[in-house]
């Protein structure tokens, strides 16, 4: 029954799904694994980096970690191409709301952008939805930090932490053990290695294989986007290596 409507965006099957929608979140659950974490001074992400080739020339800039103002940023899982189109819909949002408004645009209104576009993707024939979820993070007056998630559909949510990618449900339930509402940054960092020690498969953690990412407020109460270098990634590896080798032998 569901080949018959697995093929269009726009056409409800007799159970009332939209299997190529369904399709495009279950193609997310296959790309790199991200993580994001609230603090109560920060917000961190993290994301596994795949590498495909040791011929690949290293990348520029990231390619897991987008700015899209300067108080706002977002972690990318699934296809980068299409994330792309997106991240310059918000960029191009963000910019015209402070031109228009003289002041930042709240991160809730953004992300509402951003999925406003997605969902129509899911809606007029002839088109198929983005293959990419991503996590924003960002801070504004009304609501200081905060995180959300969307996905293919559409659909976004506020969360305190969270997992999207491969093994996202191992991802979480450790978050669920392991988070503290009052944790700091630096604590949420070594969470999100944990988590990422957990859901990258079979494969050691290495400084190289994670992209660690936070954002915080300076003394001018301005957002500081951070992506950590491979020294300060690898000190915290092994950081929690340490712990870990600590509370196992306790």
């Amino acid at each position: 029954m569901a080949r018959r409507y697995d093929s269009s965006t726009t056409t409800f099957s007799p159970e009332g799904r939209l299997h190529q929608v369904e399709y495009a979140i279950e193609a997310i659950n296959n790309a790199g694994t991200c993580i994001g974490i609230l603090a109560k001074d920060g917000i961190v992400m993290a994301s596994e980096r795949r590498i495909t080739s040791g011929l690949l020339a290293p990348a520029k800039t990231s390619e897991k970690t987008y700015k899209l103002c300067h108080h706002a940023a977002c972690n990318v899982a699934g296809l980068t191409a299409d994330a792309n189109i997106l991240i310059d819909q918000a960029r191009l949002r963000a910019g015209r709301y402070e031109y228009q408004y003289q002041e930042p645009i709240p991160v809730e209104q953004l992300v509402e952008h951003v999925c406003n576009y997605k969902q129509s993707y899911t809606q007029y024939g002839g088109l198929r939805p983005f293959g990419v979820a991503f996590l924003f993070a960002g801070h504004d007056q009304h609501h200081g930090f905060q995180l959300y998630q969307s996905d293919p559909s559409g659909n976004y949510s506020g969360w305190k932490a969270t997992v999207i990618g491969a093994n996202n449900q191992a991802g979480k339930s450790l978050l669920k053990s392991d988070y503290k509402e009052d944790g700091t940054v630096q604590e949420a960092l070594k969470i999100a290695v944990k988590v990422l020690n957990k859901t990258m498969d079979g494969t050691a953690a290495s400084a190289d294989k994670m992209e660690l990412f936070t954002m915080t407020l300076n003394d001018k109460k301005e957002c500081v986007h951070h992506i950590l270098t491979l020294e300060e990634a690898k000190q915290l590896i092994d950081a929690v290596e340490a712990e870990s080798a600590s509370a196992g032998d306790s």
